[in-house]
């Protein structure tokens, strides 16, 4: 779909503006959990804001796909962002805790519906081989977020009040609207029509719902209840799998991973959620832990490693957009991550705080090469009609990749952290450590990085899988041809339709 220049760039800024709230707000509310959970008097229950966000924003992410294939991605992300900032107001609004966590269930879908659109729509108004470059631009929203969220909910609360990490997505989300209202072309619905996958959408709810509180509970400290959710997941996956094959219009129709590009660029999709995405949570805790600085210091390495995400996708963006190749940056990208979390697996206590940053900076030049591209790659691999439900299985896996990663590692460095120190020292806060006797701070260092390390080779090995499912991408270019058109050298799909015929 062709677009006079200033309309594409009115779009574009519209996508990247909305594609950033709906990632701000994954960040923007850690530093306030703990006012928001005291002013409301429910602390034991202030970590199901971030949990219910999340689970929302997930479980919806296949339904909302397909609903962007059958009615159309702009009547969804127009929608998507009208309940984003409803439930924005509602959140500030919250006069207690099931109040707001019921706001931010619907929020989390808004989220979902705007980031999973966003991607859709570049989809639809550029070529392929386009859609890396814009794609790294609209993708640039979540490094962004992550660095900036933190920062901006913590002087928003200690400013203005908490209701406002809310109620400040108004006047941006507002404008962006308004300019989506003129600047979003009408996409002709797609000609594959059917009945809604209810029962995949049920079963694959039921799977995400029941993984979500068993990794959170298994990240509290386990017990029955995590396994019983454990295999209810493990049930309703299954479940899901078996509803897909038998549904006429599926949620993520498992002949889209027969095309070997899309189940690699999914794969490799995955991996940046395992790699990378988990393991930036805890960097601060181990950098102020291991090389005893404050938490304000301790904020570059994970800065660092987001800038290198950031930077890296946007030159391979560029450089995918003039040439047409990939596959060797798909390749190079998970070799780096590699090279850079062994050795950060190496690294002795006590070395200078630049070391590790620079190593974290290389992991994140290193994913940041790939974790767009694979979008793209994916889009370009089945017809266009699909690309809802593509873009919404690539981001799918890295969620949930991502969620379990998190859960597993920070279930390890807790027990670590237990088993290696005594009582009283594995309850220390970073301040207290830092005035603390030498000889608690030499073994506080210790422990934590004798817990990191294996982790951060652990992660290495995730990438080195994800070099080799790079090498299975077949070689080719992605063309400027009609969107929705598959790269050079990619085999062609058929329609719903054209099966049916």
């Amino acid at each position: 779909m062709q677009l006079s220049p200033l309309r594409t760039r009115l779009l574009v800024g519209t996508l990247v503006a909305v594609a950033f709230l709906g990632a701000l707000d994954h960040t923007v509310v850690a530093t306030s959990l703990a006012t928001i959970a005291a002013e409301l008097d429910a602390l034991a229950h202030m970590s199901w804001v971030v949990v219910a966000y999340t689970l929302a924003s997930t479980t919806l992410m296949p339904v909302i796909g397909r609903l962007g294939d059958t009615i159309g991605p702009r009547t969804v992300f127009l929608v998507a962002i009208a309940v984003f900032l409803a439930a924005s107001v509602a959140c500030g609004f919250a006069q207690d805790m099931s109040a707001l966590i019921i706001a931010r269930i619907v929020q989390g879908i808004g989220s979902s519906g705007i980031q999973l659109t966003s991607q859709t729509l570049v989809a639809h108004i550029a070529a392929p081989r386009d859609r890396a470059g814009y794609m790294s631009i609209v993708g640039a929203a979540f490094p962004v977020a992550i660095v900036v969220g933190p920062l901006v909910g913590g002087i928003i609360t200690d400013t203005i009040g908490w209701p406002w990490i809310f109620w400040i997505n108004l006047p941006l989300g507002g404008a962006a609207f308004l300019f989506a209202l003129f600047a979003l072309p009408r996409i002709p619905r797609s000609t594959a029509r059917g009945p809604m996958d209810v029962a995949g959408a049920v079963t694959f709810a039921v799977g995400m719902i029941a993984l979500v509180l068993s990794v959170t509970w298994f990240g509290e400290g386990g017990g029955v209840h995590a396994v019983i959710a454990a295999v209810i997941a493990v049930a309703g996956f299954c479940a899901f799998v078996t509803a897909e094959f038998r549904a006429p219009m599926p949620l993520l129709a498992p002949r889209l991973f027969a095309n070997r590009r899309m189940a690699v660029a999914t794969a490799l999709s995955g991996i940046v959620g395992i790699g990378l995405l988990s393991v930036t949570s805890y960097l601060p805790t181990y950098v102020q832990m291991v090389y005893r600085v404050s938490a304000t210091v301790s904020g570059f390495v994970p800065i660092a490693t987001v800038f290198g995400m950031l930077v890296a996708g946007l030159v391979t963006g560029w450089l995918v957009a003039r040439t047409g190749s990939y596959r060797g940056v798909a390749i190079a990208g998970p070799v780096m991550s590699a090279v850079g979390l062994i050795a950060m697996s190496l690294l002795p206590v006590g070395v200078p705080l630049w070391l590790p940053t620079a190593l974290m900076a290389i992991v994140g030049i290193g994913t940041g090469a790939f974790m767009n591209l694979v979008v793209a790659v994916a889009q370009s691999s089945v017809p266009i009609e699909n690309v809802g439900a593509a873009t919404a299985g690539v981001n799918l896996v890295r969620q949930i990749g991502g969620t379990v990663t998190t859960a597993v590692i920070g279930g390890v460095l807790g027990a670590g952290v237990t088993a290696r120190l005594d009582a009283a020292s594995a309850t220390l806060t970073p301040q207290q450590v830092h005035a603390a006797a030498e000889s608690v701070q030499s073994a506080v260092a210790d422990a934590y990085a004798g817990i990191m390390h294996p982790v951060f080779a652990a992660l290495a090995v995730v990438y080195a899988l994800g070099f080799v499912l790079a090498l299975l991408l077949p070689r080719g270019r992605i063309e400027n041809d009609a969107p929705g058109s598959a790269p050079t050298g990619a085999p062609a799909q058929r329609t719903p339709s054209e099966e049916r015929s």
